[in-house]
């Protein structure tokens, strides 16, 4: 994986209004001591060549901590996609692993497993055993003119994007531990009490 590594960025997306948060910016509330996102970016950090976090608030937070911030270009909160148009906008590397700031317990080796199992696709996300996952993905900057003309159209359906472009989602067996979304404060406790 080393020569494929050095092909891709990650990108921690953290750009979403969390209002089934109340509104905080859930990529910084607490699980067991540390922001949500730096659980991400452990995870992420040791399977891509740079990460950045596509945010649209404290963003002075993420740039103490040498972090590359991402902006969307897109007004409003228009979603995931629009943080991963801003990322092929602002990053070079031909293939960006994009994970939520909200999944805190993604495998180590999960941008390994869509890279072994992406054959010709120009994007692959993850499947577990309950349900698709599409914020988890690995994606090849050509689909960027397609995504800003579905986006311009007023679409943000994510896996109905990466389908359209000829994508496919990668089984994983992991247990639906390892891809949990948190979602809500009653979330966030009940994994603040069980790990």
């Amino acid at each position: 994986m080393s020569e494929q590594r050095e092909t891709i960025s990650g990108v921690i997306l953290a750009g979403g209004r969390s209002s089934r948060m109340g509104g905080q910016d859930k990529a910084q509330l607490l699980l067991q001591g540390k922001p949500l996102w730096q659980h991400v970016w452990q995870r992420l950090a040791p399977q891509v060549k740079d990460v950045s976090i596509s945010a649209n608030r404290n963003l002075a937070l993420y740039q103490q901590n040498n972090l590359r911030t991402i902006n969307d270009v897109l007004p409003d909160y228009p979603g995931p996609l629009a943080g991963m148009l801003s990322a092929f906008q602002q990053i070079d590397s031909p293939w960006i692993a994009f994970s939520a700031c909200d999944t805190p317990f993604i495998p180590g080796d999960y941008i390994m497993r869509l890279w072994q199992q992406k054959q010709h696709a120009p994007a692959v996300w993850v499947r577990s055993q309950e349900r698709d996952h599409p914020a988890l993905a690995l994606i090849h900057r050509q689909i960027m003119p397609e995504l800003a003309r579905y986006l311009a159209d007023g679409e943000r359906r994510v896996m109905h994007f990466l389908q359209h472009v000829g994508g496919h989602a990668v089984q994983f067996n992991d247990g639906e531990h390892a891809f949990v979304n948190v979602n809500t404060p009653e979330e966030l406790a009940r994994y603040e009490r069980n790990n």
